[in-house]
């Protein structure tokens, strides 16, 4: 386990520096960032995530959310030392696939196709509502969430 295709939920909050998850966002970007793990983001990660960011950043009441939403996507890539990785037609038809299986966000699908098709983990902050149900065909395309990757 150490390639991972991260969601948005995982890039998002570590935005929050109050965060409970803070230790391990920082410890998982630290491994990143040094090589120990490879970390992934799809094309539709960076969609969802300059749209979260802005809200977070505008309201933290940065001046310019966005500005700084794009920094923060542009940190993630030439610094913290993330991967985008593109989408193929495999993944389209896989995402399409799951969608009969799980009632999920597209984005979250695409995370998981990514992921199968790198021979990574799609790394989720945690199950989410809508996830909960689905949580033993998530476990059968490796899903993980941060604190199984650091667990206690």
């Amino acid at each position: 386990m150490n390639s991972f295709v991260v969601d948005t939920s995982v890039l998002a909050e570590y935005l929050d520096e109050e965060s409970p998850y803070r230790n391990l966002l920082e410890r998982f970007y630290s491994d990143v960032r040094s090589g120990r793990f490879y970390g992934y983001i799809t094309h539709v990660t960076i969609a969802e995530l300059i749209f979260v960011a802005t809200r977070i950043y505008r309201e933290a009441g940065v001046e310019h959310p966005n500005a700084e939403a794009l920094r923060y996507i542009t940190w993630l890539i030439n610094v913290a030392g993330f991967n985008v990785v593109s989408l193929n037609i495999e993944d389209s038809i896989l995402a399409g696939e799951l969608r009969k299986k799980l009632r999920i966000a597209i984005a979250d699908r695409f995370v998981i196709a990514v992921a199968r098709r790198l021979g990574a983990n799609p790394l989720f902050l945690r199950l989410e509502r809508e996830m909960r149900k689905f949580k033993e065909i998530l476990r059968e395309y490796n899903v993980v969430l941060i604190d199984e990757v650091y667990p206690s």
